[in-house]
């Protein structure tokens, strides 16, 4: 017998009190109850974004709130600056082109980062551009941006910036209000340990100039409607997934009793001793500026990197993922976000190493389970 273990960068585990919260009866979402839980929700999604702005709740995925950024804020033919150093840096570039805007691609080389410098070129070079889109943890390739820098770069020009926190918020420090970010999106199933379903985004008094001046273009996503709703309610404009709200309001929870800046520590601290089982075992990290939503692993060119992850999972479980797109079989991402604990990843760590050595690479059985208790304590 074996137990299933998730270890992907979305979706990630979910606490047993949030699953059972699940299995209660459906309720009538217009409801005063169903109400004042959309505003503890919301009370909990500002206290976690480190926002005094209000934050909407969308049914769908991360993806919708990216969709309602880009509807919202760029009208078609403008000018926005893309930093993207992976496949969810694309996914805004494909959003952007699909309505229209003039897309300025500031690119990283896998396994880099956009820098502060290279963003900033840009902004000289472009200084008509309205926006800057990009993302705060790029879960393709296990990069982290600065967002902080990028957001003092902003701060006093024109353009907004939007983020795409989806895999970021909740593992990686994020302050949306003193770091100047304008428009911050995120999604239920990564470290708001959640199942798929819902989407947040928020707004800061400058995205919501530029939003007043862009023509209305969208329904469901039209953001003047949520703006509305919450005011008036608090309430949303449309059928909302009100038993995931129900349930997002008890990790949430959990958050707030664990203090925000603790649990960005505790990703960190699993990120680190992570990274260092990693290297124990002789296997090279890929990013260069590591997020600790995620450590992602360069597959040794004696091994098939999708044959591993496959038998990883058939005998003992464990659930990594593979790379995407051109990195397909190239690289192992382990994901170490939201309800996981350092006996989890030790797991984790330990049947890697029984698959390695099992697939005929020389590694020291113990290696990185040692590495990894060694980061740990001393953290």
């Amino acid at each position: 017998m074996k137990k299933s273990r998730l270890f992907t960068p979305g979706p990630t585990p979910v606490p047993e009190e949030v699953l059972l919260e699940l299995a209660r009866p459906v309720g009538y979402h217009r409801s005063a109850e169903a109400k004042a839980i959309l505003g503890e929700v919301v009370a909990g999604l500002q206290y976690v974004l480190q926002t005094q702005q209000p934050v909407y709740v969308l049914t769908s995925s991360g993806t919708g709130a990216m969709e309602a950024a880009v509807t919202n804020l760029v009208a078609a033919g403008e000018k926005v600056i893309l930093g993207t150093a992976g496949r969810w840096g694309e996914r805004w570039r494909g959003i952007l082109r699909a309505y229209g805007a003039e897309v300025v691609a500031v690119e990283a080389a896998p396994g880099e980062a956009v820098t502060p410098e290279r963003l900033a070129e840009a902004l000289e070079q472009h200084s008509d551009a309205v926006a800057v889109f990009t993302t705060l943890c790029e879960t393709s390739t296990g990069v982290g941006h600065d967002i902080a820098a990028f957001g003092q770069l902003l701060r006093h020009r024109r353009a907004v910036l939007v983020v795409d926190g989806i895999s970021g918020i909740g593992a990686m420090e994020c302050r949306m209000d003193a770091w100047g970010i304008d428009v911050l999106v995120t999604g239920s199933q990564k470290a708001l340990m959640m199942p798929p379903g819902l989407a947040y985004i928020a707004v800061s008094p400058k995205g919501w100039q530029k939003i007043e001046t862009t023509p209305v273009r969208n329904f469901y996503f039209d953001l003047r409607r949520y703006r509305k709703a919450l005011a008036d309610g608090p309430d949303t404009p449309f059928t909302p997934a009100n038993t995931l709200i129900r349930a997002q309001r008890l990790a949430l929870e959990r958050l707030r009793r664990e203090g925000i800046e603790q649990v960005w520590c505790r990703h960190e601290r699993l990120a680190r001793a992570c990274r260092a089982a990693v290297q124990a075992l002789g296997l090279e990290l890929f990013a260069r500026r590591p997020a600790s939503a995620l450590t992602v692993i360069r597959v040794p060119a004696s091994l098939d990197g999708s044959a591993v992850l496959k038998k990883l999972e058939k005998d003992f479980g464990f659930k990594l993922a593979d790379g995407q797109d051109t990195l397909k079989g190239k690289i192992w991402r382990l994901s170490h976000m939201g309800y996981v604990d350092p006996f989890d990843v030790l797991g984790a760590i330990a049947a890697l190493e029984l698959v390695l050595a099992q697939s005929g690479l020389s590694v020291a059985l113990g290696a990185g389970v040692a590495a990894f208790q060694r980061a740990y304590a001393a953290e």
